[in-house]
């Protein structure tokens, strides 16, 4: 089976937040970003690890005009704090209940 053409207009971009940024302090960490078949494969990646894959066209937006491996700036740490708690949300409803 063969998969779709990219669009070239498909974007993603990947985040990291390590327990040792919050302990520092640091905001989180821009690791991947691109366009067509490098956003595919971002996702790919991402989905293959098992980490969830939230879309935001505004927020890709904003984290593209962003250098890879630089801490997001002040002005998005709300939007990605709604995108650190959705998933936050997600891994409380996959976890076994105790």
């Amino acid at each position: 089976m063969n998969s779709p053409t990219p669009s070239p207009e498909r974007r993603a971009a990947a985040l990291t937040y390590e327990p040792s940024d919050a302990q520092a302090g640091r905001a989180p960490r821009l690791v991947a970003k691109g366009q067509g078949f490098v956003a595919d494969e971002i996702i790919e990646r991402a989905r293959a690890a098992g980490v969830p894959v939230h879309e935001s066209r505004e927020l890709v937006s904003l984290l593209m005009q962003l250098d890879l491996d630089s801490h997001i700036p002040p002005a998005l740490y709300a939007a990605v704090a709604e995108v650190l708690a959705w998933v936050w949300r997600l891994e409380q409803r996959a976890a076994p209940a105790a």
